[in-house]
């Protein structure tokens, strides 16, 4: 693993949200990694319940500034950084007043999903991508967690598969237990196609949790179970995509997690 660049864009990272399945795991994952001698650049959107001042977030100016469109709308990018303590891990922010400043998450105080949560995926995805290509660090290996991140794969390795920064990236997604009901907004295919979009997604036409997670997994290039309780339908797609997959057991060990990223890398 060593000097292998590892890129890991996750919904939720301890210690800027509370402890969770996968907010607790996106750190311990990318913490081995540096362990193992690789390098790691962590993404996640800058929710308005993350505290900047006492997580030392600063913006930086030389990347914000970008407008990302969604669905026909100019919505300003902003960046921010922050270093978690005690290790050697930067964490990039995704920032825009109209998608994150809320101190929701992703669902509201009833556990219902926000309204605009697919136009905040898209922003948060094409936010990410235009980020990385600024700084010009190119990444063997991309690693999602969670279903916010399932339109991460789509994007690119349609619009950005040709892009010099991502030539060699693989992707690798951690899968875990369902975490919502119901679906996003029945505009979500318009809002992806949108962007010039061509692929056949129709089985999103009701993007609940299954049908995100089946689009993350055709377009990933291999599959962490994260979680010991997973939809039976998970693990069919899993196989109905023929994707090599590492079982939860063996995504706690150490030496078989990186094992299994390096097989990802050309």
């Amino acid at each position: 693993m060593k000097d292998k660049k590892i890129l890991v864009i996750s919904s939720e990272v301890v210690p800027y949200l509370p402890q969770t399945e996968k907010s607790v795991n996106s750190f311990t994952v990318s913490k081995k990694i540096n362990d193992y001698g690789g390098m790691t650049r962590i993404f996640m959107p800058k929710y308005g319940i993350i505290n900047e001042r006492r997580h030392q977030l600063h913006e930086v100016i030389r990347l914000s500034g970008m407008n990302m469109i969604i669905n026909d709308l100019y919505m300003p990018l902003i960046i921010k950084v922050a270093s978690i303590p005690k290790e050697r891990m930067q964490v990039y922010f995704i920032d825009n007043e109209d998608y994150f400043k809320r101190k929701d998450l992703l669902l509201d105080k009833d556990d219902k999903l926000l309204k605009d949560n697919d136009e905040r995926m898209i922003f948060f995805t094409k936010g990410v991508i235009e980020t990385v290509k600024k700084l010009n660090w190119m990444p063997d290996i991309i690693h999602l967690h969670g279903w916010f991140t399932s339109l991460f794969p789509l994007y690119f390795k349609t619009l950005f598969s040709d892009d010099p920064v991502f030539d060699n990236s693989k992707i690798v997604s951690s899968i875990y237990s369902k975490s919502f009901e119901g679906s996003l907004s029945k505009k979500t295919i318009e809002k992806i196609q949108f962007d010039g979009i061509e692929e056949d997604i129709s089985h999103i036409s009701s993007p609940d949790f299954n049908s995100l997670t089946d689009l993350m997994i055709k377009y990933s290039d291999s599959v962490i179970i994260s979680s010991d309780k997973i939809d039976k339908s998970t693990l069919n797609s899993i196989k109905l995509h023929s994707k090599d997959s590492l079982s939860f057991k063996d995504s706690s060990n150490d030496e078989k997690l990186i094992e299994f990223l390096l097989k990802n890398i050309d």
